[in-house]
């Protein structure tokens, strides 16, 4: 039995996802907001997203950034204006399943109401851990290009040791770079210890700034203060790669004139193709996983 999946609109990661979902025999694809792409995907169906036969869809594949607050779903290769509706999830088949990247209160409160299998695959351990190495790939070619200094030597500090964190303090420290690591859990601190890096109790954080050339959060909440910031050297940069708005007094930051960069989608910016084969992979593997659970053998 063919599963028939629908992506909906997607940005350059996207490219790649359906180029590994067309090479897997009983996947049936529908592109909807591709008309503006440059280049063609022999042999898949195109189409506007009104005339999406949704009542047929066992897959619904959205963008890395799922919908706004009032369901647009972001086209990157269209001009074309998207927005999913409570009225749309309910046209859905009982066993449907959704992927997105996020999952906002929007999405997630529509997709409750209408019990629709909702998976944010960027909550994913497995996700997040591969996706950390073009974080860190990009984090790298950033300081490069915003500093006139080698990273070797430097002074980083990280802030946050999850799953990018983690990954960011090991390749700048792979490179020379002299690297604390900010963060709350006494068992991370022993972790980083252990590594070789340089612990910092996450609240003692701006006694440790003024020693520091790069300051590189992973950390969604406002840890990046005005305290932290006041004694950071003139020439330091600061890289905030959590989630928008970041975890940064960018405000302050600017009136001090430390240069801080917002540093969003990395993995889409330096290395599309692998973000892209990344979510394929783990998409694949879920519905290899749970075909039978969910019906479609």
């Amino acid at each position: 039995m063919k599963l028939l999946i629908a992506v909906i609109g997607g940005d350059a990661r996207y490219l790649e996802l359906i180029r590994q979902l067309q090479a897997i025999e009983n996947i049936e694809l529908i592109l909807v907001g591709y008309d503006k792409l440059e280049q063609s995907f022999t042999g898949l169906n195109q189409t506007e997203f009104e005339d999406l036969n949704c009542e047929e869809l066992d897959i619904v594949i959205l963008p890395i950034t799922g919908t706004d607050e009032e369901g647009k779903v972001e086209t990157v290769f269209s001009i074309e204006e998207i927005r999913i509706t409570e009225a749309w999830f309910r046209r859905l088949k009982e066993k449907a399943v959704v992927f997105t990247g996020i999952a906002n209160d929007h999405l997630t409160e529509i997709t409750t109401k209408t019990k629709t299998s909702l998976i944010p695959l960027l909550d994913r351990d497995d996700v997040a851990i591969y996706n950390s190495i073009p974080t860190a790939e990009g984090t790298i070619m950033m300081a490069i290009e915003n500093t006139d200094y080698t990273i070797h030597s430097s002074r980083v500090i990280v802030t946050g040791f999850g799953r990018v964190g983690n990954t960011v303090a090991n390749k700048f420290a792979a490179l020379g770079a002299k690297v604390s690591v900010a963060t709350r859990k006494s068992t991370d601190l022993a972790r980083i210890t252990e590594m070789g890096l340089t612990p910092i109790e996450l609240n003692k954080l701006p006694e440790y700034t003024s020693e520091c050339d790069l300051l590189i959060n992973t950390i969604p909440a406002m840890v990046i203060t005005k305290e932290a910031i006041q004694n950071l050297p003139s020439n330091a940069v600061i890289i905030d790669l959590a989630s928008k708005p970041g975890g940064t007094d960018f405000d302050y930051a600017k009136q001090r004139g430390i240069e801080a960069i917002l540093a969003r989608s990395l993995p889409s910016i330096v290395a599309p193709k692998t973000a892209g084969k990344i979510l394929a992979d783990v998409i694949i593997q879920i519905l290899t996983k749970e075909k039978e659970l969910l019906g479609w053998t």
